[in-house]
């Protein structure tokens, strides 16, 4: 009997993270059926290489929506997707070098201090796109999609909606703020008549995803590797939520190298097939929580329901008809707490800002990234996120650790 459930068990984990992971490509103008099938490939090849033993399910980081958005307006799609897979090897070197020279090495390298100001960064670098799209704009602002009294109205209630249910609501549904509003943002939509069901009509029911194959270009790929820095080090406390939750050390078997090795080949299979990168999801994380079901065979049929979802092209063509203000509503809440967690990074791991070295280094990658720095040679440059994570290393390399902080290798 419980192996029949497990399907149902699977989809209701699909469930649970479908509104986060439709939400990252239709920000980024990715296709959402891809998104679907590369999440599902994803998890699935993550559990090939962690030997089927962590009850973890991946999908759509949100940690590369700027860059993502940046690389396809400046290269085109096929370079950003070549970018994104060289991202991805990013964490294989990443698990080589834990492998080698253990844990320890990783919170040498990529200290809170490094770290925090890059996740503030990928936070409030998109604030203006969230605000434009909340009023019911294009994300720069530069085309009125619909009327911005109508659009006020659907961001504040799917913005409100995404709040309550993430501060009220209860079990299940307290792990789906993002989903309840975007649905709430769409019902709303709807009354006001800013939905078009054309495309849904002409969509056949069996359709292809429309996949990207990826093409490589080295500017692309020099701005794209450092962005990998944050979710990389998010990994870590991933897996060691759910080591906590199942009372099991991932950490140790099958390990965190193998862990990593996992999201990195899901990151570029995702690329291979022109879909976003792919990252652990803390949301079904707490539904395994809630449920107690430690069950690693759930996400294999998480992974297969999301693959076969992927082929329904009447669903793809529905998710495009999500408005922009409920996008830009949900995603002034989403950037914002982006941001909360580096800030919170600095808090828990008490870094001392009174110290002229940390100030150093977090003053200045802050206002790099906010400010827009660009440093670059003929072609080539470097901005943004990318600009922000190689300062922070380089700064915590080289200025000397006071005595009260391990020096860094």
């Amino acid at each position: 009997m419980n192996k029949l459930l497990l399907p149902l068990q699977g989809a209701q984990m699909l469930f649970v993270a479908f509104g986060a992971l439709v939400l990252m490509p239709l920000m980024t103008g990715l296709d959402t059926s891809v998104a679907l099938f590369t999440a599902g490939i994803g998890t699935l090849l993550f559990q090939l290489l962690t030997r089927g033993q962590v009850p973890i399910f991946l999908a759509s980081s949100f940690a590369f929506i700027a860059p993502i958005m940046y690389s396809v307006k400046t290269w085109g799609l096929p370079a950003t997707m070549g970018a994104l897979m060289a991202a991805g090897a990013v964490y294989l070197m990443l698990s080589l070098l834990v492998k080698w020279r253990g844990v320890g090495f990783i919170h040498r390298l990529l200290p809170p201090v490094v770290v925090a100001p890059v996740i503030i960064i990928i936070g409030l670098g998109l604030a203006p796109v969230a605000v434009n799209m909340a009023l019911g704009k294009s994300g720069d602002g530069s085309q009125v999609l619909v009327e911005q009294d109508i659009a006020l109205v659907i961001s504040l209630l799917a913005l409100f909606t995404t709040i309550l249910v993430a501060v009220f609501a209860k079990g299940l549904l307290k792990l789906m703020p993002i989903l309840a509003g975007i649905l709430v943002g769409y019902g709303v939509s709807l009354l006001f008549g800013v939905v078009s069901f054309k495309a849904v009509g002409d969509a056949p029911w069996f359709a292809l995803p429309e996949f990207t194959a990826p093409a490589f270009h080295w500017q692309a790929i020099l701005f794209m590797i450092p962005v990998a820095i944050a979710p990389a080090v998010e990994h870590i406390g991933d897996i060691l939520a759910i080591s906590n939750v199942t009372r099991k050390d991932f950490m140790k078997e099958p390990g965190l190298h193998r862990t990593l090795a996992g999201d990195g080949v899901a990151t570029m299979a995702a690329a291979a097939f022109g879909g976003p990168p792919n990252t652990t999801y803390s949301e079904v994380t707490g539904a395994v929580t809630l449920t107690r079901n430690f069950n690693p065979r759930i996400m294999t049929w998480a992974a297969i329901v999301a693959i076969l979802l992927a082929f329904v092209g009447k669903l793809g063509a529905l998710m495009q008809t999500i408005p922009v203000p409920v996008m830009g509503g949900i995603m002034c809440l989403l950037f914002g707490s982006i941001a909360a967690v580096g800030l919170n990074t600095l808090i828990r791991n008490q870094v001392d800002l009174a110290c002229p070295r940390n100030l150093a280094i977090v003053g200045v990658t802050l206002v790099f990234g906010i400010g827009g720095m660009a440093f670059g040679v003929g072609n080539f440059s470097l901005t943004g996120i990318s600009l922000c994570g190689i300062v922070a290393i380089l700064m915590n390399a080289l200025l000397p650790a006071t005595r009260s902080e391990p020096e860094s290798p």
